[in-house]
């Protein structure tokens, strides 16, 4: 038990370091990208410029509004955050960890509660802007769970199991991007929208929603919900490897593939303007709702034929 205990500390430590730097990374190739440079003042190249942002928004003064539900406003940042960090707890380890038989399971029923801490931040505020913020959140990362679970399906009837060490005894010959391209670049597309990243920030859009679901939220309840977003990157992007990339995880290159994919989350942010919201709707029930359907009974025609071979 200690074990794990230390294992998942050294874990969760691990992923806010991460966090701290991937918004560094992002500002930096958002600049380069638009053709101005990033923060590079704190620090030597701006590598202190996390640690100053983090010192800034939990030294700032904690606002509560005076209407809002202010337990519910106050808690629902946290769970949020551990909700978050949970995800990563079925994260296999090749030393003795939970890496237990449902990891998939595990995955999609954390991520699915993920919804509630949104919905119960945009209302507990009593802020229009902020309950709009929170209805759209929720009616998107609701369509795109349906898809992305029916997506998911069709790599779990080629592996035939729910533990996520499967992956990697499955890819060690091919790799799932090249036998199921098409599914890969579907779920890459329904992890942005999932994390509300551009092109589907429709939760936070700054230009119509003045920030969306968190915009009453100062100081260390922003900050919470800051590190829950960029932690699901993070997560999504390893669980990408790890589902169509090879997922050699005691390789270097598995983290090399898990930072090119979170880079990928920011230059897609740095590309796109952002969809239309009804068009977004659209994508998921008439698109990839069918195409994925189709797919699963084409995988799982596959996985009997080999069988039958087999016998």
């Amino acid at each position: 038990m200690l074990l794990m205990f230390f294992s998942m500390v050294f874990l969760l430590i691990g992923v806010f370091i991460g966090v701290a730097f991937l918004t560094l990374l992002e500002r930096k190739v958002l600049g380069y990208i638009q053709i101005r440079k990033g923060p590079n003042k704190v620090g030597f190249l701006g590598i202190l410029q996390p640690f100053g942002d983090a010192i800034k928004l939990f030294t700032k003064e904690q606002i509560s509004p005076l209407m809002s539900n202010y337990l519910l406003y106050y808690f629902s940042p946290v769970v949020n955050l551990f909700l978050a960090l949970l995800m990563w707890m079925c994260m296999p380890f090749f030393c003795y960890f939970m890496s237990f038989n449902f990891g998939v399971l595990f995955f999609m029923c954390v991520s699915s509660l993920g919804v509630y801490a949104i919905m119960i931040a945009g209302w507990s505020s009593n802020s229009n802007y902020s309950l709009l913020g929170g209805l759209r959140s929720v009616a998107q990362t609701i369509s795109y769970e349906v898809s992305l679970v029916l997506i998911l399906l069709s790599f779990l009837f080629l592996v035939s199991g729910l533990m996520i060490s499967d992956f990697y005894k499955y890819q060690v010959n091919i790799w799932f991007l090249f036998l199921c391209f098409p599914l890969c670049l579907m779920w890459i597309v329904s992890s942005l929208a999932e994390t509300n990243r551009t092109p589907f920030d429709f939760a936070e859009g700054e230009s119509e929603l003045v920030s969306g679901f968190n915009v009453e939220y100062s100081s260390g309840g922003f900050a919470l919900i800051f590190l829950a977003e960029y932690s699901n990157i993070l997560f999504m992007s390893m669980f990408s490897v790890i589902l169509f990339m090879g997922s050699n995880y005691h390789s270097f290159y598995f983290f090399l593939q898990l930072v090119f994919l979170s880079f990928f989350w920011l230059w897609v942010r740095g590309t796109l303007p952002r969809y239309r919201y009804d068009k977004l709707m659209y994508l998921a029930w008439k698109s990839y709702l069918p195409v994925s359907l189709n797919f699963i009974l084409f995988y799982f025609g596959m996985k009997l034929f080999s069988f039958c071979i087999i016998i």
